[in-house]
């Protein structure tokens, strides 16, 4: 349960943050409008993978997706944009997965 949960929010992080790059990209950049309907479509596509989590619990799956889109956001702009995080940058995401583990696969009595 816990490996395809988090590759489902692998995959989430992808179409969000390459959703939202392509319309940055488009509108900022001036690359045009394909580019800006191609991140609509995939932001749309992160809504649908987000329903796909096992869990049924909106508020904690997005508030633990939270912290896969911190670290996947530094990861992207590494890897798009040439991007250096300094010590802060990979401290803070880390705790951010730290949390989102917490949250999402902690222990619970329910």
């Amino acid at each position: 349960m816990i490996p395809r949960s988090v590759l489902l929010f692998v995959v989430a992080a992808l179409f969000e943050i390459g959703g939202a790059w392509l319309v940055w990209q488009g509108l900022r950049e001036q690359r045009g409008w394909l580019w800006v309907g191609l991140g609509v479509i995939a932001l749309g596509l992160y809504g649908v993978v987000a329903t796909l989590q096992p869990d049924a619990n909106f508020g904690r799956i997005l508030a633990a997706y939270g912290g896969v889109f911190v670290a996947g956001s530094i990861a992207w702009g590494m890897v798009a944009d040439g991007y250096r995080p300094d010590r802060w940058d990979v401290a803070g995401a880390l705790i951010c997965l730290g949390g989102m583990a917490v949250i999402m696969y902690g222990p619970r009595g329910d």
